[in-house]
């Protein structure tokens, strides 16, 4: 772990030069000895893919304590003593019908695979929240199956239905609010995922996994889906 200052109150801690589930646990394990360790001195964290954003709160410490304290904590996260408690896991029902799906045909000719074929497989990946970013509570999933990698498009979208479920690279993402983008649209959730109560704002978290749920038209709509 390398620790880097940013601005006279805030420091990033760099986990890795490489996105993987590993440093993925050490950064949700992290995330979670600082906010119970560092208490009031802490006034925001940023979880990414591969490392942390501090900021201290500077009518309660300096910055140099507040990094004296920072590497107290972050001594507890040697790899070998790591141990990450169970994430929490989401299951979110996805209709993948071709009305909602905008990119179906890109996406199968792409990966050489019917459409209920790419529907299939990603349904079978627990995906792993690496980041929250973008937009709020715009979640980064990975990592999609390889047989379904799919780059962004070329010319993004001025408008993304809210609820989209989209595919980039080797990542996944929920839209949840009506934004522009350039993922690949596969499917669309009849789920809020916005809440305000969070402070991210998000139903989603740095570390929770996420499973997608096939569900069809009419329990889309019962849901409060929006075609």
């Amino acid at each position: 772990m390398k620790i880097n200052l940013v601005n006279e109150n805030s420091v990033i801690i760099y986990f890795s030069d490489a996105v993987s589930i590993e440093t993925a646990d050490r950064i949700a394990y992290a995330c979670h000895l600082l906010r119970n360790g560092l208490s009031t001195m802490l006034s925001d964290i940023v979880p990414s893919y591969t490392s942390i954003l501090l900021s201290c709160n500077l009518r309660k410490t300096g910055l140099q304590g507040f990094v004296l304290e920072v590497k107290k904590v972050l001594e507890q996260i040697e790899a070998h003593n790591i141990e990450t408690p169970a994430a929490k896991q989401i299951t979110l029902p996805v209709y993948y019908g071709e009305e909602v799906a905008l990119d179906h045909a890109q996406i199968s000719e792409h990966a050489g695979l019917s459409f209920s074929e790419v529907v299939k497989l990603h349904t079978s990946e627990c995906y792993r929240v690496f980041a929250i970013g973008f937009a709020p509570g715009f979640a980064y999933l990975g990592n999609t199956p390889e047989s379904i990698k799919m780059p962004r498009k070329m010319t993004p979208r001025t408008k993304v239905p809210k609820g989209s479920v989209a595919i980039a690279d080797q990542q996944t993402a929920v839209y949840p609010r009506t934004s522009p983008g350039g993922w690949q649209v596969i499917g669309r959730t009849p789920v809020n995922l916005l809440d305000f109560s969070q402070d991210n704002l998000s139903q989603f978290s740095v570390g929770e996994q996420v499973r997608f749920e096939a569900i069809d038209r009419a329990t889309f709509l019962a849901m409060g889906g929006e075609l």
